[in-house]
């Protein structure tokens, strides 16, 4: 049971509604931000890693460089606001027996829709994964 209500309570949970209002919509909007670069993140890993690996099996530098491009896994996001845009950059100075090949993934995340103060419109995350080419095969 309740008691008899004072007068000098009218109207607090008003001001204690629009003083919290901002602030949890502020820590949601924050959370997503948060959720999307988490995921582009991860994403750029798994692609990176994929595409060095990919290449590295190949058995001619050129066809490293295909290959790691097909098999970088971002191309479908590639239009969400995951990556807004992605490229596959990969080096195979070092392809030879024994060498690596290097691949380096970016994408830009889109955080335009998420208006935060101190928040960027857009972020860049850039992952770089090596893999060993075999040293005991023959390379073309």
């Amino acid at each position: 049971m309740t008691g008899p209500r004072r007068p000098d309570e009218d109207g607090s949970l008003l001001v204690e509604l629009v003083i919290l209002t901002p602030v949890l919509v502020g820590l949601a909007l924050l959370a997503l931000v948060f959720g999307r670069v988490t995921e582009a993140r991860q994403l750029v890993t798994e692609s990176s890693r994929a595409a060095a690996q990919a290449a590295a099996v190949m058995p001619t530098a050129q066809s490293a460089q295909f290959a790691a491009a097909d098999n970088a896994v971002i191309g479908g996001y590639a239009k969400s606001r995951t990556c807004a845009r992605a490229w596959v950059v990969t080096d195979v100075s070092n392809f030879h027996p024994g060498g690596a090949v290097t691949v380096t993934v970016t994408c830009n995340v889109d955080l335009s829709d998420l208006s935060l103060p101190g928040i960027p419109g857009s972020t860049q995350i850039s992952v770089t994964t090596s893999a060993p080419v075999d040293p005991y095969r023959a390379v073309q």
